[in-house]
């Protein structure tokens, strides 16, 4: 379910990507261009040749990767088809199962349990569904493959590095379709760059082994950037009288400050007032309300989808007992084809919003803001059915 975390990569022109990194043309030749560029960094030439021996194209990765998107459903459906009592039931019981892992990685990097949790719930329930295509033959077809080659020829040549470590079988190790591997689905480069052998086996194991996966997890996040024993998440209350404009992510001020603004922690108080934060509204001023400190910045460099990165950090809170958010009564969104009505108008405006592809994006949002600022409507970055019937 994770999203590739390179959007910058997946947006590149496809002719400019071709000019900096080899791909396409015959399979064969492609694969010898690889060999020839990993002995040259050091790969052990003999491993190489056995390693790329037997690598096949995977059509079953080209119709994937082409039907790839972003999350469509908005926060509210997405996070109940997610998150089930038996989810939060089973999240709790690994809670209890793996406590020693969990508090080592809580001690080492000051990453709470349910953050952990969340990713391991969301990207393959708990272990349950890793993915069964051959993780070699799906780097290897998107390396080939002039879409996005700069991302992974590189992961293509990590894999032969873990093979040389003895860490993958390029004819047995499977996962993603995008070539991720293991219980919180990572990539090769990041499995060298982030794997702890966490139980002590000599090996990372990401598929097999739970602290490994916990621990190579923990690592990525906070090499990404987290904050050791801060908060990410936590829903408020606003006033009635509350400027809108004031929310989203491209406005942080200290907690204090959002105190004195009327800001509230629904249950229970904020956290340190010194630190930074940003008001959310993921269904405008009518739904829930998240307040987002420095941390839950981290999560978009796992998964670049807002919804999935609100689901994920909202369920780390439930995780460690924060009740069900209160819904509210949001204005009804738009849908999909309205959404890409939206875009289009908002593009011939001169606003870059992307492709007009139906998913509110952060880009939308903020063009959405825009308008509704211009509009006299409240800015919320929520699109309604007003908001497209005046343009």
């Amino acid at each position: 379910m994770r999203v590739l975390p390179f959007l910058t990569a997946l947006l590149l022109p496809v002719a400019a990507q071709a000019q900096s990194v080899p791909c396409g043309g015959d399979f064969r030749d492609f694969l010898r261009g690889v060999s020839e560029e990993a002995v040259a960094q050091g790969a052990n030439p003999a491993m190489a040749d056995r390693f790329f021996y037997g690598l096949r194209q995977d059509p079953k990765v080209l119709k994937a990767d082409r039907a790839q998107g972003i999350f469509q459903a908005p926060f509210i459906e997405f996070s109940r088809k997610l998150i089930s009592q038996d989810r939060l039931d089973k999240g709790r019981r690994k809670a209890d199962e793996w406590d020693a892992v969990f508090d080592r990685i809580e001690r080492d990097y000051g990453i709470s349990r349910g953050v952990l949790l969340a990713f391991w719930a969301f990207e393959t329930d708990y272990g349950g569904y890793q993915g069964n295509f051959n993780t070699a033959n799906a780097l290897a077809t998107l390396a080939h493959d002039c879409r996005r080659p700069e991302l992974f020829r590189p992961q293509l040549i990590a894999a032969l590095e873990l093979y040389e470590h003895g860490d993958f079988d390029p004819a047995t190790t499977t996962g993603a379709w995008a070539g991720e591997i293991g219980m919180v689905q990572m990539l090769p480069r990041d499995i060298i760059e982030n794997g702890v052998d966490g139980d002590g086996d000599g090996h990372v194991r990401l598929k097999a082994s739970v602290p490994d996966a916990l621990m190579s997890g923990a690592r990525m996040l906070s090499g990404l950037g987290w904050r050791p024993n801060e908060p990410w998440l936590q829903e408020i209350t606003l006033p009635a009288e509350f400027d809108w404009s004031m929310t989203g992510l491209e406005t942080s001020l200290t907690v204090a400050e959002w105190e004195r603004l009327g800001v509230a922690g629904r249950n229970g108080a904020l956290d340190d007032g010194r630190l930074q934060a940003s008001i959310i509204l993921p269904h405008g001023r009518g739904g829930p309300a998240f307040i987002a400190y420095p941390n839950f910045r981290v999560f978009f460099e796992w998964n670049q989808s807002f919804t999935y990165v609100l689901t994920a950090g909202y369920f780390a809170t439930r995780l460690e007992g924060a009740p069900v958010y209160d819904a509210g009564s949001p204005a009804p969104g738009l849908s999909g084809p309205q959404m890409q009505q939206l875009q289009r108008k908002l593009q011939a405006r001169g606003f870059d919003v992307g492709e007009a592809d139906g998913i509110l994006g952060a880009g939308t949002r903020s063009a959405v803001r825009k308008v509704q600022a211009e509009m006299g409507l409240a800015v919320d970055g929520w699109p309604t059915a007003e908001l497209l019937q005046g343009f």
